[in-house]
């Protein structure tokens, strides 16, 4: 099925409960990392999106539970010297997840033919190269038992630009704009053609597309961490880890409690 960003622009507000439903949803989601590190299961979150969706604020409080051991949150920016001397793939491969650990990336390989399409800094065979390079490499991942979950947050160009001029006005958000936001901005519609491209290419059964609406934001925040969860507890044991007697035997004694 083809995915349309026009589809997700309702914007609607969220009609929940925001705070509880988000304590239940953080409350979850600690649980599924738990899962993931009795069971050494390794996960993959990743963030795609326009400048000033709210992947930050999502990324946030996704892992706001979560025990900071076993989680790596990676901002992906553009790539070093020594980074872009080898294949594109090669500087996500070192932050691959360990077993046990989920990796979160804000932005990812898809920078491939989404900014470095459209600002051309990769030649035409190299982002067209880069469809198939990327399905090979998440079903890398899939395949030796990593579970992916892909997530693109999408706002309107009216939404995008109030944002855009909070982060101005606001002393403490002006750290979070910079001149790429206003160049990548006035190719809007470029880029609308390589995400559609890339939509189509690489949404995958092992690895599928999760449009999130960000035009608001507490609704893009439920709906985000409802589908993480969803993902990732789907892919692990949820049980909870039985109590090895031997181990109750001796912590009741030294607590008194025999």
């Amino acid at each position: 099925m083809s995915i349309n960003l026009s589809d997700f622009e309702a914007g609607k507000s969220y009609s929940g409960d925001y705070a509880k439903d988000l304590a239940d949803l953080q409350e979850r989601l600690a649980h599924v990392q738990v899962a993931h590190i009795c069971h050494q299961k390794r996960a993959i979150v990743m963030f795609e999106g326009w400048d000033a969706a709210g992947k930050g604020g999502i990324i946030q409080r996704l892992t706001a539970r979560w025990d900071p051991r076993y989680f790596e949150v990676w901002p992906i920016a553009a790539p070093t010297p020594e980074e872009k001397a080898r294949h594109f793939l090669w500087r996500f491969w070192k932050r691959l997840p360990m077993n046990g650990d989920i990796a979160v990336f804000d932005r990812s390989w898809y920078g491939r033919v989404l900014v470095e399409r459209v600002e051309k800094f990769a030649t035409e065979a190299e982002w067209r190269r880069g469809y198939d390079e990327i399905n090979e490499f998440e079903a890398q991942q899939v395949d030796s038992g990593t579970t992916i979950v892909k997530l693109f947050v999408h706002v309107t160009q009216a939404q995008q630009d109030k944002r855009l001029e909070e982060r101005l006005d606001h002393p403490w958000k002006r750290w979070k704009t910079g001149f790429d936001d206003y160049r990548n901005r006035a190719r809007r519609s470029e880029y609308l053609d390589a995400m559609a491209e890339m939509f189509r290419r690489t949404e995958t059964r092992w690895a599928p597309w999760h449009v999130i609406d960000g035009n608001d934001k507490k609704a893009a925040r439920i709906e985000a961490l409802t589908i993480i969860a969803h993902r990732l507890g789907a892919a692990v044991p949820m049980d909870p880890p039985p109590l090895d007697p031997e181990l109750e035997k001796i912590a009741r004694k030294a607590l008194g409690k025999d």
